[in-house]
Protein backbone atom coordinates (compact mmCIF):
# COMPACT_ATOMS: atom_id res chain seq x y z
CA UNK A 1 0.00 0.00 0.00
CA UNK A 2 1.12 3.65 -0.79
CA UNK A 3 2.60 5.61 2.14
CA UNK A 4 1.92 8.82 2.19
CA UNK A 5 -1.85 9.85 2.90
CA UNK A 6 -2.36 11.52 -0.62
CA UNK A 7 -1.41 8.61 -2.55
CA UNK A 8 -3.97 6.46 -0.09
CA UNK A 9 -6.39 8.97 -0.92
CA UNK A 10 -5.69 9.01 -4.82
CA UNK A 11 -5.86 4.60 -4.68
CA UNK A 12 -8.92 5.04 -3.02
CA UNK A 13 -10.22 7.23 -5.28
CA UNK A 14 -9.13 5.28 -8.49
CA UNK A 15 -10.65 2.24 -6.54
CA UNK A 16 -13.66 4.04 -6.48
CA UNK A 17 -14.14 4.96 -9.51
CA UNK A 18 -13.45 1.50 -11.09
CA UNK A 19 -16.39 0.11 -8.91
CA UNK A 20 -18.78 1.98 -9.99
CA UNK A 21 -17.62 2.06 -13.79
CA UNK A 22 -18.12 -1.90 -13.50
CA UNK A 23 -21.60 -1.25 -12.26
CA UNK A 24 -22.15 0.63 -15.36
CA UNK A 25 -23.53 3.18 -13.11
CA UNK A 26 -23.37 7.06 -13.35
CA UNK A 27 -22.42 9.25 -10.02
CA UNK A 28 -26.20 10.60 -10.22
CA UNK A 29 -27.39 6.73 -10.18
CA UNK A 30 -25.19 5.91 -7.27
CA UNK A 31 -25.97 9.04 -5.08
CA UNK A 32 -29.77 8.81 -5.64
CA UNK A 33 -29.37 4.73 -4.83
CA UNK A 34 -27.92 5.46 -1.40
CA UNK A 35 -30.25 8.58 -0.91
CA UNK A 36 -26.62 10.65 -1.67
CA UNK A 37 -26.06 13.52 -4.06
CA UNK A 38 -24.29 12.85 -7.33
CA UNK A 39 -21.70 15.37 -6.82
CA UNK A 40 -21.12 13.68 -3.34
CA UNK A 41 -20.07 10.39 -5.51
CA UNK A 42 -18.29 12.42 -7.99
CA UNK A 43 -15.93 14.33 -4.81
CA UNK A 44 -15.25 10.76 -3.47
CA UNK A 45 -14.26 9.54 -6.56
CA UNK A 46 -11.60 12.41 -7.55
CA UNK A 47 -10.36 13.16 -4.15
CA UNK A 48 -11.87 16.38 -3.62
CA UNK A 49 -13.93 15.38 -0.53
CA UNK A 50 -13.64 13.13 2.51
CA UNK A 51 -14.42 9.52 2.30
CA UNK A 52 -15.77 8.36 6.09
CA UNK A 53 -15.62 4.62 6.56
CA UNK A 54 -19.62 4.77 7.01
CA UNK A 55 -19.33 5.76 2.88
CA UNK A 56 -17.30 2.83 2.44
CA UNK A 57 -19.37 0.12 3.89
CA UNK A 58 -22.73 2.12 2.56
CA UNK A 59 -20.91 1.73 -1.25
CA UNK A 60 -19.74 -1.95 -0.56
CA UNK A 61 -22.86 -2.85 0.34
CA UNK A 62 -24.62 -1.49 -2.94
CA UNK A 63 -21.93 -2.65 -5.01
CA UNK A 64 -21.78 -6.25 -2.81
CA UNK A 65 -18.57 -6.63 -2.86
CA UNK A 66 -16.58 -9.06 -0.83
CA UNK A 67 -15.30 -8.75 2.89
CA UNK A 68 -11.44 -8.09 1.99
CA UNK A 69 -12.01 -5.55 -0.54
CA UNK A 70 -14.09 -3.58 1.85
CA UNK A 71 -11.65 -3.74 4.70
CA UNK A 72 -9.46 -2.66 2.23
CA UNK A 73 -11.18 0.70 1.25
CA UNK A 74 -11.74 1.14 4.68
CA UNK A 75 -8.43 1.14 5.74
CA UNK A 76 -7.39 3.66 2.90
CA UNK A 77 -9.98 6.10 4.03
CA UNK A 78 -8.80 6.00 7.57
CA UNK A 79 -5.43 6.03 6.61
CA UNK A 80 -5.97 8.70 4.31
CA UNK A 81 -6.82 11.44 6.69
CA UNK A 82 -3.38 11.39 8.70
CA UNK A 83 -1.29 14.43 8.08
CA UNK A 84 2.37 14.06 6.35
CA UNK A 85 5.40 15.52 7.61
CA UNK A 86 5.18 18.26 5.49
CA UNK A 87 1.97 19.18 6.68
CA UNK A 88 3.60 20.47 10.36
CA UNK A 89 5.05 23.36 8.48
CA UNK A 90 1.90 25.14 7.93
CA UNK A 91 -0.19 25.86 5.08
CA UNK A 92 1.87 28.95 4.62
CA UNK A 93 5.37 27.46 3.94
CA UNK A 94 3.52 24.37 1.90
CA UNK A 95 0.51 25.49 -0.66
CA UNK A 96 -1.82 23.37 -0.90
CA UNK A 97 -1.64 22.71 -4.79
CA UNK A 98 2.15 21.82 -3.99
CA UNK A 99 1.50 19.43 -0.74
CA UNK A 100 -0.84 17.31 -3.17
CA UNK A 101 2.23 17.12 -5.20
CA UNK A 102 5.05 16.50 -1.97
CA UNK A 103 3.10 13.72 -0.92
CA UNK A 104 2.56 11.68 -4.40
CA UNK A 105 6.34 12.71 -4.21
CA UNK A 106 7.26 10.51 -1.55
CA UNK A 107 5.64 7.49 -3.16
CA UNK A 108 6.99 7.27 -6.33
CA UNK A 109 8.96 4.71 -7.94
CA UNK A 110 10.58 6.75 -10.99
CA UNK A 111 11.04 10.25 -11.15
CA UNK A 112 11.26 12.08 -14.22
CA UNK A 113 11.90 16.07 -14.14
CA UNK A 114 13.07 18.29 -17.01
CA UNK A 115 14.12 22.27 -15.90
CA UNK A 116 14.73 24.69 -17.92
CA UNK A 117 14.89 28.05 -15.72
CA UNK A 118 16.76 26.81 -12.47
CA UNK A 119 18.23 23.49 -11.05
CA UNK A 120 16.34 20.70 -9.65
CA UNK A 121 14.62 21.15 -6.00
CA UNK A 122 16.14 17.74 -4.61
CA UNK A 123 19.32 19.19 -5.64
CA UNK A 124 19.26 22.67 -4.09
CA UNK A 125 21.88 23.82 -1.34
CA UNK A 126 19.44 25.77 1.69
CA UNK A 127 21.44 28.61 0.62
CA UNK A 128 20.06 28.48 -3.51
CA UNK A 129 16.28 27.69 -2.24
CA UNK A 130 16.44 30.97 0.04
CA UNK A 131 17.51 32.91 -2.70
CA UNK A 132 14.43 31.38 -4.64
CA UNK A 133 12.02 31.82 -1.99
CA UNK A 134 12.81 35.20 -1.59
CA UNK A 135 11.58 36.19 -4.81
CA UNK A 136 8.35 33.80 -4.64
CA UNK A 137 5.20 34.98 -3.93
CA UNK A 138 3.73 32.03 -2.49
CA UNK A 139 5.51 32.30 0.86
CA UNK A 140 5.47 34.79 2.93
CA UNK A 141 8.98 36.49 4.31
CA UNK A 142 8.63 34.92 7.88
CA UNK A 143 8.05 31.54 6.70
CA UNK A 144 10.92 31.01 4.26
CA UNK A 145 13.30 28.95 6.66
CA UNK A 146 10.12 26.59 6.97
CA UNK A 147 9.97 26.26 3.35
CA UNK A 148 13.44 26.05 2.89
CA UNK A 149 13.28 23.35 5.76
CA UNK A 150 10.68 21.52 3.73
CA UNK A 151 12.85 21.40 0.68
CA UNK A 152 16.01 19.90 2.13
CA UNK A 153 13.53 17.43 4.12
CA UNK A 154 12.36 16.09 0.25
CA UNK A 155 15.63 16.03 -0.39
CA UNK A 156 15.91 12.59 1.61
CA UNK A 157 13.93 10.42 -0.78
CA UNK A 158 16.80 10.52 -2.85
CA UNK A 159 19.36 8.89 -0.34
CA UNK A 160 16.80 6.89 1.57
CA UNK A 161 16.37 2.61 1.00
CA UNK A 162 13.34 3.03 -1.26
CA UNK A 163 14.99 5.60 -3.50
CA UNK A 164 13.24 6.40 -6.56
CA UNK A 165 14.84 5.67 -10.03
CA UNK A 166 15.58 9.43 -10.67
CA UNK A 167 16.38 11.43 -13.93
CA UNK A 168 16.91 14.81 -13.93
CA UNK A 169 17.79 16.96 -17.25
CA UNK A 170 18.57 20.50 -17.14
CA UNK A 171 19.10 23.34 -19.55
CA UNK A 172 22.72 24.83 -19.22
CA UNK A 173 21.11 28.39 -18.52
CA UNK A 174 20.26 27.19 -15.67
CA UNK A 175 24.10 26.23 -14.68
CA UNK A 176 24.54 29.96 -15.76
CA UNK A 177 21.82 31.71 -13.97
CA UNK A 178 23.47 33.51 -10.86
CA UNK A 179 20.98 32.45 -7.81
CA UNK A 180 22.35 34.67 -4.88
CA UNK A 181 26.25 35.41 -5.85
CA UNK A 182 28.92 33.20 -7.59
CA UNK A 183 30.46 31.07 -4.07
CA UNK A 184 26.67 30.37 -3.93
CA UNK A 185 26.27 28.96 -7.10
CA UNK A 186 29.69 27.34 -6.82
CA UNK A 187 28.36 25.26 -3.75
CA UNK A 188 25.33 24.99 -5.65
CA UNK A 189 27.02 23.02 -8.78
CA UNK A 190 29.14 20.77 -6.50
CA UNK A 191 25.76 19.64 -4.63
CA UNK A 192 24.38 18.68 -8.36
CA UNK A 193 27.41 16.71 -9.22
CA UNK A 194 27.54 14.88 -5.20
CA UNK A 195 24.06 13.97 -5.96
CA UNK A 196 24.49 12.94 -9.56
CA UNK A 197 26.96 10.41 -8.31
CA UNK A 198 23.60 8.78 -6.14
CA UNK A 199 23.55 5.39 -7.56
CA UNK A 200 19.80 6.16 -8.45
CA UNK A 201 20.32 9.29 -9.61
CA UNK A 202 20.75 10.48 -13.42
CA UNK A 203 21.44 13.86 -14.71
CA UNK A 204 22.06 15.31 -17.77
CA UNK A 205 22.18 18.71 -19.71
CA UNK A 206 20.84 19.97 -21.99
CA UNK A 207 23.47 22.19 -23.35
CA UNK A 208 23.18 25.54 -25.30
CA UNK A 209 24.61 24.04 -29.16
CA UNK A 210 21.99 20.94 -28.43
CA UNK A 211 19.87 21.79 -32.18
CA UNK A 212 16.21 21.30 -31.85
CA UNK A 213 14.68 19.57 -29.55
CA UNK A 214 11.40 19.63 -27.75
CA UNK A 215 9.97 23.26 -26.73
CA UNK A 216 8.58 22.52 -23.58
CA UNK A 217 8.83 24.59 -19.82
CA UNK A 218 9.77 22.54 -16.95
CA UNK A 219 7.87 19.49 -15.90
CA UNK A 220 8.04 16.86 -13.72
CA UNK A 221 7.07 13.11 -14.21
CA UNK A 222 6.13 10.36 -11.24
CA UNK A 223 5.59 6.59 -11.64
CA UNK A 224 4.27 4.45 -9.11
CA UNK A 225 5.34 0.55 -7.84
CA UNK A 226 1.73 -0.47 -7.78
CA UNK A 227 0.12 -0.62 -11.57
CA UNK A 228 -2.67 0.17 -10.35
CA UNK A 229 -1.75 4.05 -9.83
CA UNK A 230 -1.17 5.78 -13.13
CA UNK A 231 1.16 8.08 -13.61
CA UNK A 232 1.15 11.51 -13.27
CA UNK A 233 2.45 14.68 -15.02
CA UNK A 234 3.00 17.97 -13.20
CA UNK A 235 3.55 21.53 -14.02
CA UNK A 236 3.10 24.26 -11.67
CA UNK A 237 2.84 27.88 -11.56
CA UNK A 238 3.37 31.14 -9.75
CA UNK A 239 -0.33 30.74 -7.92
CA UNK A 240 -0.91 26.78 -8.62
CA UNK A 241 -0.31 23.75 -10.56
CA UNK A 242 -1.39 21.30 -13.07
CA UNK A 243 -1.95 17.26 -12.92
CA UNK A 244 -1.96 15.20 -15.79
CA UNK A 245 -3.12 11.57 -16.03
CA UNK A 246 -4.31 11.11 -18.51
CA UNK A 247 -2.87 8.34 -21.17
CA UNK A 248 -2.25 11.09 -23.77
CA UNK A 249 -1.10 13.70 -21.46
CA UNK A 250 1.99 10.82 -20.09
CA UNK A 251 2.54 9.32 -23.28
CA UNK A 252 3.20 13.27 -24.96
CA UNK A 253 5.29 14.46 -22.05
CA UNK A 254 6.77 10.57 -22.13
CA UNK A 255 8.23 11.43 -25.81
CA UNK A 256 8.96 14.31 -24.79
CA UNK A 257 10.96 13.76 -22.08
CA UNK A 258 12.86 11.02 -24.38
CA UNK A 259 13.71 13.40 -26.68
CA UNK A 260 14.95 16.24 -24.24
CA UNK A 261 17.00 12.94 -23.07
CA UNK A 262 18.65 12.49 -26.53
CA UNK A 263 19.14 16.02 -27.23
CA UNK A 264 21.07 15.94 -23.66
CA UNK A 265 24.96 15.50 -22.92
CA UNK A 266 25.66 12.32 -21.51
CA UNK A 267 25.78 12.07 -17.68
CA UNK A 268 29.30 12.01 -18.40
CA UNK A 269 29.84 14.67 -20.62
CA UNK A 270 27.31 16.36 -18.42
CA UNK A 271 29.46 16.13 -15.17
CA UNK A 272 32.15 17.53 -17.18
CA UNK A 273 30.76 20.52 -18.40
CA UNK A 274 29.40 21.01 -14.73
CA UNK A 275 33.09 21.20 -13.51
CA UNK A 276 34.00 23.63 -16.00
CA UNK A 277 31.15 26.32 -14.96
CA UNK A 278 32.39 25.34 -11.00
CA UNK A 279 35.88 26.25 -11.92
CA UNK A 280 34.53 29.38 -13.94
CA UNK A 281 32.23 30.21 -10.69
CA UNK A 282 35.63 29.76 -8.51
CA UNK A 283 37.85 32.70 -10.33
Amino acid sequence: MAGSPTARRRRLSIELKKLREANALTCAQVGAALDWSGSKVNRMETGTGRVQPSDIDALCRFYDTGDELREFLKSLARQAKTRGWWQVHGSNAVPTWFSIYIGLEQDASTFRQYQCEVLPGLMQTPAYARELHKTGAHVPAKDIDRAVNVRVERQAMLTGPQAPDAWFVVNEAALHNVIGDRPLMREQLERVLESSELPSVTVQVLPFDSGTYPTTGSFTMLGFPDPEDPDIVYRDGITDAVYLEGEHHVREYTRAFDGLRAAALSPQRSAQLIKSIVKEYAT
